[in-house]
Parts: structure tokens; sequence; C-alpha cells
């Protein structure tokens, strides 16, 4: 038996946040290997239908807002070396009633760290983007730096940028085990064995059987649909800023017209339905469409026009839809990524530096204890 390929580290994963992870550790001169089980990128995890959106009125937390700052900072870098524009800046839209959860939230992270915003009720919503019909007693937070990060193609620019500094990508490779023996981590592949200083764990809801995080991390079927418009102009990346709605149907996001025909719309937690990495119901049925026309006919209702693209993906959920970064507390050569919860890709960009710092140093910088395992019962 060939002995075993040695690195600094073994990227396990490489969506979102492993190319992140593998570029900026390749950059820093270590020796790492990314393994992905599917093809670079593949439409089977959280990142593929063309964009995600990207916002600083963060009403999830006011501490997601310097990671925020610091996410900005990176696409722009990885669009500079990569020569395509990944971040596209809409203007952003968090709607809702003004004791609900969205709005105030966003409100709260816009005060908090002296985000510009304006606070718009529903005549000078509707007058300043047509395409929207807002209840009376509503509010909208307007914050002009939101928009969308193209999903697909920023994985490819971290993934080549990655291979630029030497780094070794494997596709269509799945682990079988792996092994923390104190001084490396060892893996066993359906193609090979390597070793490792550090294992970084990417690998989305298939982390949901890691030790450490079994029952803290839930996959849920999640569907995004485009729709023709009837008047297309108003749903323009000019005329438009992405949307997220806190709706009495439940919490909507919406993004302008780009790349694919039609206007994207989903709700969060779309039909509540619990799965597995492996089990998704990737099918897309006449009640996935209803959910979206349930929103389409209130509030956009110019968008309310012929089915274009129905795609399922996969959320990630915590306990408390905060993300997990940290060492797994028995295997601490172990670093996980992991319970992005529906609203991760955004920072993938500056996760990737966080896991390349926990590599390196065994600390970072960044601010991440709303992230440590220790906040669950029994896993710290």
């Amino acid at each position: 038996m060939s002995a075993a390929a040695r690195y600094d580290a073994v990227v396990l994963g490489v969506g979102g946040m492993g190319s992140a992870a593998l570029y900026e550790l390749a950059r820093r001169g270590r020796r790492v290997l990314g393994i992905e089980r599917f093809d670079v990128p593949h439409e089977r995890g959280s990142s593929h239908g063309v964009n995600r959106i990207i916002r600083l009125a963060y009403f999830e937390h006011p501490s997601y807002v310097p990671l925020l700052r610091r996410a900005y900072e990176r696409w722009r870098s990885l669009e500079e070396a990569g020569g395509e524009q990944l971040l596209h800046i809409t203007g952003s839209v968090d709607l809702g009633r003004e004791q609900g959860r969205v709005f105030p939230g966003s409100l709260r992270s816009c005060l908090e760290h002296g985000l510009p915003h304006e606070v718009l009720g529903p005549a000078a919503l509707m007058h300043r983007f047509p395409a929207l019909r807002v209840p009376a007693g509503w509010r909208g937070l307007y914050q002009p730096q939101g928009g969308f990060v193209l999903s697909e193609r920023a994985i490819v620019h971290h993934v080549l940028a990655a291979q630029e500094h030497g780094a070794e990508v494997r596709a269509r490779e799945a682990v079988r085990e792996w092994e923390d023996r104190g001084d490396v981590v060892r893996l066993r592949t359906d193609r090979g064995s390597y070793e490792a200083r550090t294992l970084v764990v990417t690998s989305g809801a298939w982390a949901a059987s890691l030790p450490g995080l079994r029952g803290l991390l839930t996959p849920e079927r999640q569907v995004m649909g485009w729709f023709q418009p009837a008047r297309p102009a108003l749903f323009a990346a000019d005329a438009l800023p992405v949307v997220v709605g806190e709706f009495d149907e439940g919490v909507y996001y919406g993004f302008p017209v780009f790349g694919i025909p039609g206007f994207k719309i989903g709700r969060f937690h779309h039909l509540g339905e619990a799965t597995t990495a492996d089990g998704l119901d990737r099918e897309c049925r006449e009640e996935d469409e209803a959910v979206l026309r349930a929103a389409l006919e209130r509030y956009f209702p110019e968008a309310d026009g012929p089915t274009l693209s129905l795609r399922a993906c996969l959320f990630t959920n915590t306990p408390d839809e905060h993300f997990i970064i940290d060492r797994l507390p028995r295997s601490p050569n172990v670093v996980v990524a992991a319970g992005f919860s529906g609203h991760g890709f955004k920072f993938s960009s500056v996760v990737g530096e966080i896991l390349a710092d926990l590599v390196t140093s065994g600390e970072t910088e960044h601010e991440i204890s709303l992230f440590r395992l220790d906040r669950f019962p029994g896993r710290g």
C-alpha cells in the first residue's frame, strides 16, 4: 500500500465555505487539499441557483455586521483577482410590521453600526419601487449597500485562485472515514488515503452526522422559483433592490431579474420539511409553487406570471439559526464550519479567512463567539 499523501490541511467539501477556506489557506502558502464528493460546483447542496443576497442591515443579529463589512472587502478582492464582477449592488429593503422581527432587527443593526439607511412607509416604498405592494402600516428599511453575490461563479473563482496558489482539488471523491490521531488526521476515501495536520469540515448538510454535531444540525428542503413579470422593467436590477419581507405568509426573499429569466423568490423554511443530505426530494411540486405564488399575488403582483424555473436546495439549520464555527471538542485537529441556517453564503469570503486563521494560528481576530459550540449545553 502506498504511503498517504501529506498536507498541512484537508478541506472536506468544496462549496461556498470550503472553496473560500481552500483559497485563504493556499494564499498563505499552506499545502492544502480540497475533497468534494460531487462536482465543483454542483447543485446538490446550498449554493446553486445563480445568486445569494448580501445585506449589511442584518436583522438576525447586529454582531454579524463587522463580519459582513469584511466579507464585502474579500468579495471585491476576489473580483479583482479573477476579473469578473461577483458582487452586484442593488440596495436592499427589509420590509414588515414595526413590531415584527425583520424591520426592527434591521433598524437595530443600522443604528448600532452607523449604517446609512432610510425608513420608508408604504407610499414611499411603492413610489420608489413600483414592483412592490406594501400593506398599510408596514415599514421598509432601505440600505443602499445591499445586493447579491453570484454564488456558483464565486465558488469557481475561489477554486481557481486556490489552484493558482498551489492548492489541489479532487472532486467526485467520497470520504469513507477519518481519525484524529493527536498529531495528525488520517482520512480514507474511495480513491486514496491522506494525512493532514488539520481537517477543515465544510460539507454543509453532510456535516450533520459528524461526531460532536449530531442532533445540532437539521437539513431542511428549500425551493426557489423564477417567474415571468408582466412588466419586466420593474424587476430589472436598476429598478428593484433585493427584498426580505416578513409577510403574513412567512418571511420571503426576492431578487431582481439576473442571470436567468424571471423574478426570483423564496420563502425561508419553505414547507418546514426536515430531510437528510442524501434524502432531499429534488422534484418540485404544485404545492412548492403555491407557497411562492402566495407572496407574488399580494406583494409582487406584476411578477405573478408563468413559472420559468423551480429548484430545490438545502438549508442546514442550528437550533438558534446562528452558525457553528469552532474546533470539535474531542478532535482538536478538526475545525468545522456548519449550520449556516439559510443565511450563510454571503459570509463565505470572510468565513474562509476565519477558517484559515484557526488552522494557521489557532485563533482569529474576527469576533466569532456567537458561533462557538459551547453555547449548546454539553457541547463545549
